[in-house]
Parts: C-alpha cells; sequence; structure tokens
C-alpha cells in the first residue's frame, strides 16, 4: 500500500519544492512569470545600475521569502553570479527553503566572528550562493545599519551580479527602511485576498520615506485565470 501511494505522487511537488518551483519545474507557468520579473527588472537598469535588490512585504505570510527565492534561481539560470542574503534577522527562513545549515551567517559576519568565505554556501542552483541570517541578535536594526555591514557590502560588491536581501515586513520593524538605503532598487510584495490597501499604503509610504527606490509591485497568490492555473503551477479543479 505504501509503495502504491509513493508510485503515485511521485510527480508531485513535496512543499519545499513548490516553493522553488523555478528550480524544480522550470517549465512551470510559474516559472515563466518569475523569468518575466527577472526581465522587468533588468529593463529598469536601463538608466542606472541596479544589483542590490531588497524584496519586501508590508506583513508576514504574503510570499516575500518565496518570491526571492525563485527571483534569485531564475537570474542564476541566466549565467549572473548572485548572492541572496538572509537579511531577516528576526524570523529567518532562506536556510529551510534551500535546506541550508544556519549555524553560522551574516550575524558572524558583521560580528568578526566569522568571515564570509567560511559562511557562505552554495546551492542546488548553479551561480547562487546563500548567507543564511546566523544566530539571531538582539539588535537587528543596529545591526544591518552599520559600518560593518556597508562595508562587508562594499567588500563583496565585486563578486556578484546580484545581491538580494529578504527583509522583515516593512510595518512591523524598521529594518526594511534600514536596508532600503543601502540597496539599489526595492521590489515589494503583496499577496491577493490578504494584504489589506492600508497596510500596503502605509509600508510605501515608510520606504519612501527613506528615500527607496520602488522598482515595482509583485502580486502573490493571484488565481491565473487566462492560463486556468493557480500560483504554484496547481490546475483549476
Amino acid at each position: 500500500m505504501d509503495r502504491l501511494a509513493r508510485r503515485r505522487n511521485k510527480n508531485q511537488l513535496t512543499d519545499k519544492q513548490r516553493s522553488l518551483i523555478a528550480f524544480h519545474a522550470q517549465r512551470s507557468p510559474v516559472t515563466e512569470q518569475f523569468k518575466s520579473l527577472r526581465t522587468n527588472i533588468q529593463f529598469a537598469a536601463v538608466d542606472k545600475q541596479i544589483k542590490r535588490l531588497l524584496i519586501c512585504s508590508s506583513g508576514p505570510a504574503e510570499g516575500k521569502s518565496t518570491v526571492i527565492a525563485n527571483l534569485a534561481t531564475v537570474l542564476a539560470q541566466q549565467g549572473k553570479h548572485v548572492l541572496l542574503i538572509d537579511s531577516d534577522l528576526r524570523k529567518p527562513t532562506v536556510h529551510f527553503t534551500f535546506q541550508l545549515d544556519n549555524t553560522y551567517g551574516l550575524t558572524n559576519v558583521l560580528t568578526r566572528s566569522e568571515t564570509f568565505e567560511s559562511t557562505v554556501q552554495e546551492t542546488p542552483v548553479e551561480n547562487l550562493h546563500v548567507l543564511t541570517c546566523g544566530p539571531v541578535p538582539p539588535n537587528p536594526s543596529e545591526l544591518l545599519g552599520s559600518r560593518a555591514m556597508e562595508r562587508f557590502l562594499n567588500d563583496i560588491d565585486k563578486d556578484y551580479d546580484y545581491i538580494l536581501f529578504d527583509a522583515p515586513p516593512v510595518n512591523a520593524v524598521t529594518d526594511a527602511q534600514v536596508l532600503s538605503t543601502l540597496t539599489d532598487g526595492v521590489v515589494f510584495v503583496l499577496r491577493s485576498g490578504k494584504t489589506e490597501k492600508e497596510a500596503a499604503v502605509k509600508a510605501v509610504d515608510a520606504l519612501k520615506k527613506a528615500n527607496a527606490t520602488i522598482l515595482g509591485t509583485v502580486i502573490n497568490d493571484r488565481e491565473m485565470k487566462e492560463t486556468s492555473y493557480y500560483y504554484y503551477g496547481e490546475k483549476k479543479k
């Protein structure tokens, strides 16, 4: 009975694979949407360099971390050298998505207890490296806005074509605003049917006050009627 169940489900994506669909299902309609996002960002770079990208949302559970993981994947699949930094120093999740060790990470690099070279990790995606959060610190905002953070980014800039930052929700803490001052552009993630308009407006206003360059918005988890697919490529029933 167990063998039959495994055989029946062998073509179905696991939860981990579904969160990294651009790697596990490269021809899916959802993967194509992430490639479109990649193209739009690259077109936005015509008049200015867009190398450091912050991906954020107004609140939790809006799909921000899924978007950044898949965006990093499709950028790397294009032959670009990509670094994804888990700069959510309060509730890190990137290591779960890529199934990586989070014993050491960004916080160790910034406090100089470990080097970047000893903490950065390869992923199954060629050209994509991940720097996990590491131990959760007591002072996330101060650490992200420190001179150590600025020096660290300047040191690694030459080694990557893109550096992507996964940040905490904008309306919860000031971390995303702090990070936006270190990046070239911000992609704002909304979740269809969940994100409230007032919350989104408040978050965008907060980013604008920090002089962030908002490149655009990703509407996440929206039913794709024209292709008869839901987000994550599930067929309508």
